[in-house]
């Protein structure tokens, strides 16, 4: 059974000038003690299908303009404002981009998570700090040091905060939305295992939103490919990295240097992504694509099951 399922979800930024096509048509899903890594270049569109996922899409200008998310059997675009505040934090969270701007610059580290505790736990504030220094000690950061301000911390602590912060209620989704960017090498390495072990030892879902696909090697059972809005090759994680079919995920990893092989350079995408506010005829990747036809211009491709659990929308395919 499926945690998340998300079907044919459409995410639209209205405004005076233009309609910003940002999610179009996305299909997803997360079982239970899973972790999916969901790629591509930044302006694809996954952070505002995170978004969508919480619920927390600007209105205005944005709008979920259709599609399902279902939740542990729930619809949740079918849920009340107010019942959606009790799932957020409790059963969905999410880990944001910058640890700089996710903690309030003026309230002690330790008041942050135990506010959350607070909220959903019904906890005496007493008992949300003693479950608050508990997180932080199980992040790494000693109870000590709970009493801190953020900004007497390192970007690495930060982070390690704020992903406390998501975990504290024990959810059942954690959306992890690039959540090493910030950092360097050896800290994000510290992370990202912080992050599987406590998501194994809490049975937590997770959604890792990233463009490092060395990471998504690192974590991750399933894959999905996002350009201009859609998914366009999914599958397991061998799928994707030992039978990959799409152009842009070809590209994907020819843009990334190789232990085993001896090159000259690097074979970057040529062109860069295309707007999502005029996104192109036929397959939006057709401009970029070195294997592309007269038919990928005028002809938007549907999605072909290459093989069992792999997906890829290309015509090549289908």
């Amino acid at each position: 059974m499926e945690l998340l399922s998300i079907r044919d979800l459409s995410i639209r930024y209205v405004t005076d000038d233009s309609t910003v096509r940002a999610v179009n048509g996305v299909d997803l899903s997360i079982g239970y003690g899973e972790t999916l890594g969901l790629v591509g270049e930044t302006g694809a569109g996954k952070t505002t299908t995170a978004l969508g996922i919480m619920r927390l899409v600007p209105d205005p200008p944005g709008e979920i303009a259709g599609g399902e998310i279902i939740f542990d059997g729930t619809d949740l675009l079918g849920v009340k404002t107010q019942d959606m505040q009790d799932i957020r934090g409790k059963k969905i969270s999410m880990i944001f981009q910058d640890p700089m701007t996710a903690l309030n610059p003026v309230m002690r580290v330790v008041d942050q998570v135990a506010d959350v505790v607070q909220l959903h736990e019904n906890a005496s504030r007493g008992d949300a700090k003693k479950r608050a220094y508990e997180m932080l000690e199980l992040v790494g950061i000693q109870a000590s040091r709970g009493n801190d301000y953020p900004h007497q911390f390192s970007g690495g602590m930060k982070q390690r905060v704020v992903i406390a912060i998501a975990l504290a209620c024990s959810p059942k989704l954690l959306i992890a939305d690039e959540p090493t960017t910030a950092l360097d090498v050896t800290i994000q390495a510290q992370v990202l295992n912080m992050i599987n072990d406590l998501k194994k030892k809490l049975g937590t879902s997770m959604l890792l939103i990233t463009h490092d696909l060395g990471i998504v090697a690192q974590t991750c059972d399933y894959v999905s490919i996002m350009y201009a809005g859609e998914i366009i090759e999914s599958g397991t994680l061998e799928h994707i990295f030992d039978d990959v079919r799409h152009p842009y995920t070809k590209g994907l990893f020819g843009s990334l240097p190789s232990l085993k092989k001896s090159v000259r350079r690097l074979s970057p995408i040529k062109g860069l992504t295309p707007d999502p506010a005029n996104l192109p005829e036929g397959c939006p990747f057709h401009p970029r694509c070195p294997d592309a036809d007269p038919e990928c211009a005028v002809r938007h491709p549907a999605v072909t099951e290459v093989s069992r659990g792999h997906r890829v929308r290309c015509l090549m395919y289908e």
